[in-house]
């Protein structure tokens, strides 16, 4: 606990220094009531000493509180991350876990301008996203793919790792692709010595793929196909003239009413919040179903909701429970509102008392 201790200091130290210009310092209970969790990136532990290279996360809002700073990062519409890795000529996404999928869940994007949606890599992932999926050109397969993780586009990235031999240096070729078309927005190689040193690399590579995404983004190189959000009209169905042996009464039907399905993105800063939004929307009349289908802890999960009415309807619901909604084509991002202070009530006079003589206190 100690060391524990030691880097939440240096790293509040480090982050006053980055966004004021000047050092700053709180107490250890202060530090525990703003750090949301420590990540040990590499650890010696021995009898009498403790070796480890930590990472600090701390929660924007208090941080940004406290600093006097803005905390809001404005980024882009939801885009599917595709990690696609060769190794030894096959190509492979969810199909089996890779070290270069377990490199994008250690990335850390709260603080990007490009909003990823990751997959978690279970259930049918493996099945609907893989090596072959992202040659695909078809935006009618795109869209229902892209609909249910409640992503606007893809992007692929992608590695190609080649070993010199087994243990020994590893060089690793990084491409950085945009759509269904897969254009390519950066190219790039890096190389280490030491085979041990992989996650080094593919560390380092993802930090560019995740700049070169973003300057695309701010030089508007990142907007999405206009096939992948219009839909193709229903086909017209012809309504069969009536014969003279239809009966004159219809008989009546059973209507059966199915809710429609929508796609729900929650700001998720740890687990307790991610299970407060669960229950909150399972909560809301109307909602029959609500599951989550991509977790991203410290940034944006989706959840697939079953809800009796329209997108419309269910967002005046939220919004009457007490979250802020923004309403997209067929998505809702919700936030928790900030709760507003409660206003103080007026304390009542005392009732007038008949003056009373007391003794003046006399030194002991």
């Amino acid at each position: 606990m100690g060391g524990w201790r030691l880097a939440q200091r240096k790293g509040w130290e480090q982050l006053s220094q980055r966004l004021t210009g000047k050092n700053s310092s709180l107490s250890d209970s202060a530090l525990d009531a703003i750090v949301t969790a420590i990540v040990v990136e590499q650890e010696q532990i021995g009898p009498n000493r403790y070796i480890a290279k930590l990472g600090v996360l701390f929660d924007r809002a208090k941080a940004g509180s406290i600093l006097g700073v803005s905390t809001a990062v404005s980024q882009s519409s939801p885009m599917l991350l595709i990690p696609l890795e060769y190794t030894g000529g096959t190509g492979v996404v969810f199909e089996r876990e890779t070290a270069w999928a377990r490199a994008w869940n250690r990335f850390r994007s709260g603080g990007s301008t490009v909003d990823y949606v990751r997959a978690r890599g279970t259930g049918p992932d493996a099945l609907i996203i893989n090596a072959g999926q992202t040659f695909r050109r078809g935006r009618n397969w795109w869209r229902n793919l892209l609909d249910q993780y409640g992503a606007s586009d893809v992007l692929v990235a992608e590695v190609q790792l080649r070993r010199d031999y087994p243990g020994g240096p590893i060089v690793g070729t990084f491409t950085a692709s945009h759509g269904p078309d897969r254009r390519p927005i950066e190219t790039f190689a890096l190389r280490v010595d030491n085979g041990n040193a992989l996650d080094a690399l593919l560390d380092a590579g993802i930090q560019r793929i995740d700049k070169a995404y973003r300057g695309a983004l701010a030089a508007g190189e990142l907007a999405t196909d206009r096939w992948l959000a219009i839909r193709p009209p229903a086909p017209k169905t012809e309504e069969e003239a009536p014969t003279d042996d239809a009966t004159s009464a219809a008989t009546p039907v059973p209507v059966i009413e199915t809710g429609s399905s929508f796609t729900v993105q929650v700001e998720t800063p740890n687990v307790a919040a991610l299970n407060a939004s669960e229950s909150a929307i399972r909560g809301t009349p109307g909602v029959r179903q609500a599951n989550t289908t991509s977790l991203a802890l410290g940034g944006i999960s989706v959840m697939r909701v079953s809800y009796d009415g329209s997108i419309g309807s269910l967002r005046a619901a939220l919004e009457g429970r007490g979250w802020q909604v923004q309403e997209g084509a067929g998505v809702l991002r919700i936030r928790r509102s900030q709760a507003a202070p409660a206003p103080q009530r007026p304390t009542p006079a005392p009732a007038s008392q008949p003056p009373t003589s007391a003794a003046a206190p006399t030194g002991g």
